[in-house]
């Protein structure tokens, strides 16, 4: 584990083995080619712990894991990394996965999410956080929390009824465009800052953007605290009470986009907690993160 006397980043959401297969050359429905298969660690709750910990800064995870073969390496696996699996819910179920299949660019072709463990659970993930062992039970917990959209609507309407991260830094990512609709339950009642892509912000707000500007600035006028909007190679933009930045990634030649989000978002929080950088400097130390994620060889 990591020496840091700082208290650990919440992760709060998905934790899973993702099952991740890269195709040879590009794709279209129903097609059958070579590739790489392989297996890793995944869900966006654990991505963005494991970012943190490479970045020194201490992350624990709160979620469901089975009590199965599989749940038993991927905690091993997790406490060697050296991310906090102390308050990690087991249960009597399969661990979840998560299946993706990548094109030749690394872009997403199709996937699915079988987050069945973490939906059952609900927000018993968050007995930590209420039985006082997290933080003394007279008080809230006060740190920096991370919370993803794979929680269910209830567990996350739940998070804002009982004010579990009223005093908190609470961070809200959607895991995919399929459950960004569950960031609304988040937004109600509840400071914090978005992340999400543009297409998420789309769903979110029922509208079509050209850029991430605009992308955030109706996010802001929706009703989250501070929205920041990324957009693949194209610039990505923070919105706040003091307006609105944008910043541009830089070009690079893209292996993987699976978890660039969750890199993008951990440099960003480490960088807040950790730095005196100015936003527009954390902003820039974040893309250019996810750039180097995405560039790298996963085969």
């Amino acid at each position: 584990m990591t020496n840091n006397p700082e208290p650990p980043v919440l992760c709060i959401g998905s934790a899973l083995w993702d099952i991740i297969a890269s195709s040879s050359r590009p794709m279209k429905p129903g097609d059958d080619v070579a590739g790489i298969i392989r297996r890793r660690p995944g869900g966006v709750a654990l991505n963005i712990a494991i970012a943190l910990v490479e970045r020194e800064q201490p992350a624990a995870l709160l979620t469901s894991i089975g009590n199965d073969a599989q749940g038993d390496a991927l905690i091993d696996e997790l406490v060697e990394i050296g991310v906090d699996c102390s308050y990690v819910t087991r249960i009597d179920d399969p661990t979840d996965n998560y299946l993706a299949i990548e094109g030749t660019a690394g872009v997403v072709f199709g996937a699915i999410a079988d987050c069945a463990s973490l939906e059952k659970t609900g927000d018993k993930i968050l007995d930590p956080v209420r039985n006082g062992q997290l933080a003394d039970s007279s008080a809230r917990w006060s740190g920096s929390v991370i919370i993803d959209g794979n929680l269910s609507i209830s567990t996350l309407e739940s998070i804002t009824e009982n004010h579990d991260f009223d005093d908190a830094h609470v961070s809200f990512v959607p895991a995919s465009p399929g459950k960004a609709e569950r960031m609304l339950a988040a937004l109600k009642g509840q400071k914090g800052t978005l992340f999400v892509n543009k297409t998420e912000a789309e769903i979110l707000c029922e509208a079509t953007f050209e850029t991430s500007i605009e992308a955030s600035e109706a996010l802001c006028a929706l009703g989250a605290h501070r929205a920041v909007v990324t957009d693949g190679p194209n610039p990505s933009a923070l919105c706040n009470e003091n307006g609105t930045i944008s910043v541009t990634p830089p070009r690079v030649e893209a292996k993987t986009t699976t978890g660039a989000g969750d890199v993008f978002l951990a440099t960003f929080v480490g960088a807040e907690i950790t730095s005196t950088m100015a936003v527009d400097e954390i902003m820039e130390a974040a893309v250019n993160a996810a750039a180097d994620h995405v560039m790298k060889d996963t085969s």
